[in-house]
């Protein structure tokens, strides 16, 4: 693990034993589904790599989707999640198990994959520029980049801050800047490079059940709505947007 990681294995591994729902079927309209399904096309992907993304929700869906040969790269990795995961969607391929750090020194799959694929990730180092190229050392010559992160520099983000500041203080909020994103993606010699909000609108909160009854329903009055108008007038904004998205080529 990096030096500069706000997480460490004991807050993944009890994050991870300590969440609810976590196992289910993947819905079609999943976050991202649709833009990694055209992209995926397009490109004619045969290989996925997906970074810190246990249980593997990506890699169980390219790989029934797509016959994708998909792998699972995360510090922290209960076989036992992946296997329910799979037996929760009817997948019995493959998925790929890379247990280690990121941060380690082994060569195994370097410029290997056609996409490489993380979600809330790269938000929690500090050297952004470092975690991205991580991402990009996996990727063959001509392999797909693709990397969501949460946007909280907007109402979500304000939500964090205010009723979750722990979780908050667990994410590189200068991070969330679409600029200094398209400038990394530039200074790694990266290709057509897309970098947006992404979502529509959308407030979360990690602890909302154990929030008093009063946040929850400030929250809902707030969320209600906005969906209705974003839904209505489908912009995405900064202030509103959940998500950031980089799209790039090596």
């Amino acid at each position: 693990m990096a030096s500069d990681a706000l997480t460490d294995y004991d807050f993944w591994k009890n994050y991870w034993l300590s969440k609810e729902g976590l196992i289910f079927p993947i819905p079609n309209q999943y976050t991202f589904t649709k833009e990694l399904a055209q992209l995926i096309e397009a490109k004619k992907i045969k290989t996925l790599l997906e970074i810190g993304g246990f249980p593997g929700y990506y890699s169980v869906w390219a790989g029934k989707k797509f016959d994708i040969k998909s792998t699972l790269l995360d510090f922290v990795i209960l076989d036992e999640l992946v296997g329910q995961l799979k037996k929760a969607n009817d997948y019995e391929g493959p998925v790929n198990i890379w247990e280690k750090d990121l941060f380690s020194n082994d060569q195994e799959g370097k410029n290997s994959f056609d996409l490489v694929i993380s979600n809330g990730l790269i938000e929690h180092f500090k050297d952004t520029q470092d975690i991205i190229a991580r991402h990009v050392n996996y990727l063959s010559i001509g392999g797909q980049l693709f990397i969501s992160l949460p946007n909280f520099k907007g109402l979500n983000g304000w939500f964090q801050r205010t009723f979750d500041p722990e979780n908050y203080a667990k994410h590189h909020i200068p991070c969330m800047d679409i600029d200094l994103l398209t400038h990394i993606c530039q200074q790694l010699n990266l290709k057509n490079i897309d970098v947006i909000y992404s979502g529509g609108f959308m407030l979360w909160l990690e602890n909302e059940s154990t929030q008093p009854l009063w946040v929850k329903a400030f929250k809902k009055a707030c969320w209600l709505p906005l969906k209705i108008f974003f839904k209505l007038v489908p912009i995405q904004t900064k202030a509103f947007a959940p998500y950031i998205l980089i799209k790039a080529e090596k």
